[in-house]
């Protein structure tokens, strides 16, 4: 009798474990990898011969400090049909933001330009306005819309994975600086292609989405839900 309590302890305990190393494993897969060493700059893609959930490292002989300097944000992206460029600098151009969880972005609006419904799956985006007046808001999974008016210099948080949208509110062309906690946040976007996109039907979605209220309640979370903002 006492050998099988044993017994059955020690097989309680070795499930046990079996499930924290699982939890905590999966704990540890939700952010990106935390770093091993003080620097790691990305082999250029170019020259990548193994492909691993991420990317590999530089040999540390060959880093130098122009690995920490990107001049990718000097200018602006070409424009959509919104008139928004997004450009995104991840440690696949930027080799000295491998592993460090890090990626940046700079977003430029004309005069009435949009940053159409989008989100990122994989990170948290914090805006910095540079220029202009913006109207930013996103959309949480209460169905609920939060929006606040930006004047140069201050910052707006997208929490991950939430669809956000920002709208040029003044009469100039305006400039945002982002900032991911992910080397590679990724984005998914409603297409231009789902609606139609004739001038005035851009122009009555912006009316849409400047009407929307803090706290206002969006009829479906859903993608067909938020397509239907831009029918």
């Amino acid at each position: 009798m006492y050998n099988k309590c044993r017994l059955k302890m020690k097989l309680f305990a070795n499930i046990f474990f079996m499930f924290f190393v699982a939890f905590t494993s999966i704990q540890h897969c939700y952010a990106d990898c935390e770093n091993l060493q003080d620097t790691c700059p990305t082999v250029s893609p170019k020259k990548q011969t193994i492909f691993i959930n991420g990317l590999p490292c530089k040999n540390p002989a060959n880093i130098t400090a122009q690995d920490f300097k990107t001049s990718e944000l000097s200018n602006p992206g070409s424009k959509d049909i919104f008139g928004a460029s997004l450009k995104f600098v991840t440690a696949s151009e930027f080799p000295g933001l491998n592993t460090l969880g890090l990626s940046i972005g700079r977003t430029d609006m004309d005069g009435d330009g949009l940053v159409n419904f989008h989100y990122h799956p994989r990170a948290t985006e914090i805006i910095f306005v540079t220029k202009g007046v913006l109207l930013a808001g996103f959309v949480d999974t209460k169905n609920q819309v939060f929006q606040e008016f930006l004047n140069v210099g201050d910052v707006f948080v997208f929490p991950k994975g939430l669809f956000h949208f920002i709208l040029n509110n003044g009469f100039q062309d305006a400039t945002a600086i982002s900032v991911f906690n992910s080397q590679n946040p990724g984005l998914v976007s409603i297409t231009a292609t789902t609606f139609d996109n004739t001038v005035e039907s851009l122009e009555n979605l912006k009316k849409r989405l400047a009407s929307l209220s803090e706290g206002h309640d969006v009829a479906n979370l859903t993608m067909p839900g938020l397509e239907s903002i831009f029918s």
